[in-house]
């Protein structure tokens, strides 16, 4: 699933990413304010990022 290999996979983010764009699955689900949407691109650079926030000191 191209969501999981752009987040444990940095190598491969930017690849995952343009897949999940081209693919566009679920690119109009809804989600409720304040939840990530799980279109690829997006849950991708969400979880980076909480990731990343989560590391840091």
């Amino acid at each position: 699933m191209p969501r999981e290999i752009g987040i444990h996979h940095p190598e491969h983010r930017s690849r995952a990413i343009g897949i999940g764009e081209r693919l566009a699955v679920l690119i109009d689900y809804p989600a409720s304010p304040g939840c990530t949407s799980p279109y690829a691109p997006a849950w991708i650079a969400e979880m980076v990022r909480r990731r990343e926030e989560a590391e840091s000191p």
